[in-house]
């Protein structure tokens, strides 16, 4: 859904980023049809503006015409769009979220609980048909930090030094398409921004040949639709970039005109809607449409290379997994081989989605829970900790922020012995690098895993943490749409600077 005319950008109490220098004379009445321009432009009263303007009206017309243009323009450049927005110097200049579609059990992972072992088989107090259910993994402690976790993550456990543990997340629903949205957008509904949207939108891009917001997929249609990705009432241009893993990684990123042929194509479209955005009076949707034909035509040139991980050396390969005998997990290996790759080129925003799995998460295992987590570690274990060792071994860490999550966790208790249910309640996510102390856990659920109840998280709350490790203050991060200043956090959130560095 795009923005009515009257929509403005704010960041704070300052103008961002819309789509440039808007009319200041709109060429609607209120409520009806164009009015002619004859109509104003014959009128002669004293100290009135001939209107209504275009934007290349304005320009000639205006004394400093030529300056405003020039600070247009300075406004979409690598150093001045990507350091202006921001509220306070963040320490994470990039985001890489993993997610974990479909819920992983936070008992079963890093959240041990030895009173299910005590119980198991015994009867849950909340519903006598369902019984406590004990792990089949063991957990160890790991690294300087001691911190716990199931044989399911071997070399995820080889981090714990570098990550934040939170076990004390809590959602809303366990519906998995409202908590994908919720997790992804900050709200249960669809038509909101994503949390790459936000990103995107309040920081730039640091490559104008890239896009801001990038979807490493597996091609499927996650819980929630598209949705999740979308830019919602932000410009366009924030909308997510979907790279596929198997196959062309994004559809005709190799250009079939001569170079001469589409630049000429090029021009003709941006003329003819530049005049088209003109007799609107400018128009967000047709810049926007603007700007991602242009930024299409600049990818052509870049992307291969970026994506390209036959230059990698043999260690790398190894490091990842590119080679694995099974293909998901060769698959998954590269999509996080390709998130590293589009941090060193500046990329905002990337998330990694999981193989593609179950019809309602890779992670949503109600019955079989032994044999499909195993499959789904298996995939995903190594490339995690490989991304998080790579980044660190080149310097990145620092300044890239990664966040493992998924919608909500599974239940401690089910219906049989090898399943769990959907779980709001209290599960865990963990996050790395960029201003994260690492080794540390944060949070508690009750001595059966069903409840938060210390330092309880929301998701506003772990979306507030990661704009702020990004230096965006998400109370002053809003854009104003349908005469109401809208932020990714709505009325609550609360930074958890418990695991600050």
């Amino acid at each position: 859904m795009n923005p009515p005319a009257d929509s403005e950008v704010r960041i704070g109490s300052e103008q961002g980023r819309g789509s440039g220098i808007r009319p200041m004379i709109e060429e609607t009445r209120r409520g009806g049809s164009p009015l002619p321009r004859s109509s104003f432009r014959e009128s002669r009263c004293p100290g009135r503006l001939p209107g209504p303007f275009t934007r290349r009206e304005m320009l000639k017309t205006s004394a400093s015409g030529f300056a405003w243009l020039a600070l247009s323009a300075l406004t979409q450049e690598r150093a001045f769009g990507a350091t202006r927005l921001s509220h306070f110097p963040g320490k994470a200049k990039s985001v890489i979220f993993l997610f974990m579609d479909g819920g992983v059990s936070h008992v079963d992972t890093f959240d041990p609980k030895p009173s299910l072992t005590t119980h198991a088989g015994e009867p849950w107090s909340g519903d006598a048909g369902r019984k406590w259910v004990k792990s089949p993994w063991s957990f160890a402690q790991h690294g300087q930090s001691g911190m716990w976790v199931s044989e399911l993550f071997p070399h995820i456990a080889t981090c714990v030094d570098d990550i934040a543990v939170i076990r004390s997340m809590k959602a809303e629903l366990p519906i998995h398409s409202t908590s994908v949205l919720l997790l992804h957008t900050g709200h249960n509904l669809a038509g909101r921004p994503s949390l790459g949207s936000w990103m995107s939108y309040g920081l730039g891009s640091e490559n104008e040949n890239l896009p801001g917001y990038a979807v490493l997929s597996f091609g499927h249609v996650p819980v929630g639709g598209m949705e999740a990705f979308g830019s919602g009432f932000l410009p366009g241009n924030f909308e997510a970039t979907i790279i596929r893993a198997d196959g062309a990684p994004i559809e005709n990123i190799v250009p079939v005109d001569s170079a001469a042929q589409q630049q000429a194509k090029l021009r003709f479209l941006r003329q003819e809607d530049g005049e088209f955005a003109g007799r609107l009076g400018g128009n967000d949707a047709v810049e926007s449409a603007v700007r991602n034909y242009e930024l299409a035509a600049r990818m052509q040139s870049l992307v291969p290379d970026v994506l390209d991980d036959s230059r990698e050396s043999q260690a790398v390969r190894d490091l990842y997994g590119l080679d694995d005998p099974d293909k998901n997990t060769r698959l998954y290996a590269r999509q996080c081989l390709r998130a590293r790759r589009l941090v060193e080129n500046g990329v905002r925003f990337i998330q990694v989605n999981c193989p593609y799995g179950l019809s309602n998460g890779t992670w949503d295992q109600h019955g079989n829970l032994k044999a499909g987590h195993e499959k789904n570690a298996r995939q995903t274990d190594r490339a995690v900790a490989a991304l998080i060792q790579d980044l660190k071994q080149r310097g990145l860490l620092e300044s890239t922020l990664i966040l493992w999550a998924g919608e909500f966790g599974r239940t401690p208790h089910g219906p049989k012995p090898d399943g769990r249910d959907h779980h709001p309640e209290g599960f865990s996510v963990f996050l790395a690098g960029g201003g994260v102390k690492g080794g540390t856990v944060y949070g508690a659920t009750d001595e059966f895993g069903v409840n938060a109840v210390e330092n309880v998280t929301t998701i506003h709350d772990l979306h507030a943490t990661v704009l702020h490790l990004a230096g965006l203050d998400h109370e002053k991060l809003t854009f104003r749409y349908a005469g109401r200043d809208f932020r990714l956090t709505d009325v609550s959130g609360t930074v958890a600077k418990g695991i600050l560095a």
